[in-house]
């Protein structure tokens, strides 16, 4: 029955300035009414809802204020220079910073290649992509690079 998600939601302050910060990562706005405005993460599939709010201060917790972008294993690799090309600097996460990212997170079976950042607001933004899927292997978080000098 469930086929993915379809929409995520946002807290912003000012949303003149998060259309401006959301279109800049090539997302295409879908909507916008009053306080709201939706972007297309795939036209038709997922959308993200940006809701204008004096909410924002909310404390920082993953299970809030967080959204995940998925990516292909490719475009990860230069996911760095993508985001700084674009003015938007890598946030610290897990305790590696920006020359350490992408890193590789070991969610066992699985391990997923992710950079995190922040949009205006500090909302925390992180593109991943699954990089092995059903495969028990113990190991330890790495940066992306050290993952691909393990795999040649």
């Amino acid at each position: 029955m469930i086929k993915g998600l379809y929409e995520a939601h946002l807290p912003v302050s000012n949303l003149e300035n998060s259309i401006l910060f959301y279109k800049n990562l090539g997302l295409e706005l879908a909507y916008i009414q009053d306080n709201l405005a939706f972007f297309w993460i795939a036209k038709g599939e997922s959308w993200l809802g940006l809701w204008e709010s004096d909410k924002v201060e909310l404390p920082y917790h993953p299970s809030i204020r967080h959204i995940a972008f998925r990516v292909e294993k490719e475009d990860i690799i230069f996911s760095k220079k993508w985001l700084n090309e674009k003015g938007i600097a890598i946030r610290t996460s897990f305790g590696f910073n920006e020359h350490r990212q992408p890193l590789v997170l070991p969610n066992n079976p699985h391990a997923h290649a992710a950079i995190y950042f922040d949009d205006p607001d500090g909302n925390s933004i992180e593109l991943i992509t699954p990089i092995r899927i059903d495969f028990q292997e113990d190991f330890k978080m790495m940066t992306l690079e050290d993952w691909l000098k393990r795999e040649e």
